[in-house]
């Protein structure tokens, strides 16, 4: 069955110093490995694809990103140069990647000119964001300008997780929960909530928001969010649908990046439908192998199957 991956990553020489925050959460050797392999594209990432099944990967920037630049000129001009980069590698092998824009939010009606270049020019699909900028999120209304662009060029926004911009202090002298493993997704489910009760889906109600890592655990808790907004003081919030898990089905889609288990996959499919949950590895932080023996042998239908590895990723992209 076709597959395509859609979070997956690279540097690029120029960029890979953004990266290095994230190497304090891996071990050196393993670091070095995934950093080789976020520079290639096809001395082992096209072998690898050929020899699990994947037949596309849609490409960004790995985390954090340009949102790690204090400068904002700077920013844009790195932005600028990742995108054109990654649009010369899906020239060179069109079949097999796509890819997401990078932003530099840091100036947002300057992201969202660049977002109108890369989807209109360059042939991206969307754009990945790498958590926070510098302590502001996504329901901003600095940001309008992003959203608005994209819901009016079709294209999705891809949130993933960053660093939190400060250390929570439960996490503090537990710091392997720090990253990955625990803060990575609580940060990213709380910016996804952060944009729903700031009205943003009201106000641009044909945006749609990418997940990654199983919905970073919102599937899960779809009917506790609803009873305890009914419950509790809406503190003045007013959004045009009665529940929020309407803003999370209707909005909201997730990839199975960085989760290779089928008890979550199966409550993802309770809660949002096959319609909602794309493929992904999360490459090359998780494994190929891994992922794809994963989606195979998951208890689902074929013609669940299909949406998940490949359809879905065909219509919200266009591909």
């Amino acid at each position: 069955m076709r597959k395509i991956a859609i979070e997956e990553h690279f540097t690029t020489s120029a960029l890979a110093h953004y990266s290095l925050p994230a190497a304090t959460l891996f071990d050196p050797p393993q670091w070095d490995s995934a950093m080789r392999h976020l520079l290639d594209f096809t001395d082992v990432r096209l072998p690898q694809m050929d020899e699990f099944g994947i037949d596309m990967e849609v490409l960004s920037l790995t985390a954090p990103g340009i949102q790690a630049e204090a400068d904002s000129a700077l920013a844009a001009k790195r932005a600028a140069q990742a995108n054109d980069f990654l649009a010369e590698i899906i020239r060179k092998h069109p079949t097999r990647f796509s890819g997401f824009a990078s932003l530099a939010l840091q100036d947002p009606d300057g992201a969202a000119a660049e977002l109108e270049r890369a989807v209109s020019q360059l042939g991206l699909r969307g754009a990945l964001i790498n958590g926070h900028t510098h302590g502001e999120y996504l329901d901003s209304p600095r940001f309008w300008p992003v959203w608005e662009r994209a819901e009016a060029l079709g294209v999705p926004i891809y949130l993933h997780p960053a660093n939190s911009y400060d250390v929570w202090h439960n996490l503090r002298g537990h710091e392997e929960l720090i990253g990955p493993m625990w803060s990575w997704g609580v940060e990213t489910a709380t910016h996804a909530l952060r944009i729903l009760f700031g009205g943003v889906f009201d106000r641009f109600p044909g945006a749609t928001l990418v997940l990654g890592h199983m919905g970073e655990g919102l599937p899960g808790i779809l009917w506790r969010l609803d009873s305890r907004w009914n419950f509790l003081d809406q503190r003045g919030i007013r959004l045009a649908k009665p529940r929020p898990s309407d803003y999370i089905r209707d909005n909201i889609m997730i990839t199975t990046s960085g989760v290779c288990a089928h008890a979550p996959l199966l409550g993802s499919l309770l809660a949002l439908g096959a319609d909602r949950i794309m493929f992904a590895t999360d490459y090359p932080l998780e494994s190929n192998h891994d992922a794809v023996r994963f989606i195979e042998t998951a208890p689902i239908s074929e013609t669940d199957r299909a949406k998940i590895c490949h359809l879905n990723a065909e219509s919200l992209l266009h591909l």
